[in-house]
């Protein structure tokens, strides 16, 4: 039971990770899974391509609903998006997105960790709602054409997991499609690998600087159900929790801060329990 404890969050992003790409048998035969259950958003970051992936990746949707005349922006993935924002807000970027679990994976790697800049950090954070802004609601509302085709330019031009979960494995799976592979894929591939090698210096550099979704769920972190709050009469100031923080976030001045992901490690290591989740979620 204590190494239950210990690795709950490892356990549950694992077990997240299997069961949202559960179809096994797309990872050997290179095909996508199209099954009804693909109608469905997932509530984190998963590629539609990945061959084992059961549910559709939101932003995915996003762009290509706002590129189409027919249904323009979709209500359904927003108000979906918008209620696990409300009920959750960045733990579902902690607990249950499986290209996060990567990122947390490769920062175990022994190598040299690098601390970016407080200031440095701030304006870079930014760069993840200039992805949200620009690449999925912008560019394919007015770059969609007279059929309301349109392209989906986060997924084909930056998406890190979607290189990961599909691109790889279905290139090395195909040989037509291995046959077809130009610039695009080697800078995708570029991208991944960047990826990659800063995860294991710097903690999710992905989610903190890129991901639209953890753009648009940071938005609610502050008043989802989900949150934390600081007991004001067990609280000594000790800077224990600010300093352990991966994300960079001081804890005991702002509990809900929009980069918080809900990992835990501060409300675990603080030596006087005084960070708990809000009473209504015990």
């Amino acid at each position: 039971m204590v190494l239950v404890k210990k690795f709950k969050r490892t356990i549950i992003q694992c077990l997240s990770a299997v069961l949202m790409n559960a179809n096994v048998a797309g990872f050997w035969k290179g095909k996508i899974y199209t099954g009804k259950s693909k109608n469905l958003c997932l509530p984190i970051l998963n590629c539609y391509s990945c061959p084992g992936a059961l549910g559709a990746c939101p932003i995915g949707s996003l762009q290509v609903s706002a590129g189409s005349s027919i249904y323009g922006i979709s209500f359904y993935v927003l108000g979906f998006l918008a209620l696990m924002g409300i009920l959750f807000g960045r733990l579902l970027c902690g607990f249950l997105c499986p290209f996060g679990f990567i990122q947390d994976l490769l920062h175990k790697v022994p190598l040299l960790k690098l601390k970016i800049p407080q200031k440095l950090e701030r304006i870079m954070r930014f760069g993840k709602y200039l992805v949200l802004a620009i690449l999925v609601v912008l560019l394919p509302l007015l770059a969609a054409d007279s059929y309301g085709s349109t392209v989906p330019f986060f997924c084909k031009y930056l998406c890190p997991a979607g290189t990961l979960e599909g691109g790889i494995p279905l290139v090395s799976m195909n040989k037509p499609l291995q046959a077809t592979i130009g610039w695009l894929f080697s800078w995708k591939i570029l991208i991944l690998a960047v990826v990659i090698l800063s995860s294991m210096m710097i903690f999710r550099p992905f989610c903190k600087y890129l991901c639209p979704l953890g753009a648009f769920y940071s938005l609610f972190n502050r008043f989802s159900f989900y949150r934390y709050y600081i007991d004001r009469n067990k609280c000594t100031d000790c800077g224990i929790c600010g300093k352990i923080c991966p994300m960079n976030v001081e804890p005991v001045k702002t509990p809900n801060h929009t980069e918080c992901i809900r990992c835990g490690l501060c409300k675990n290591k603080c030596p006087q329990n005084a960070i708990q989740v809000e009473k209504t979620l015990k």
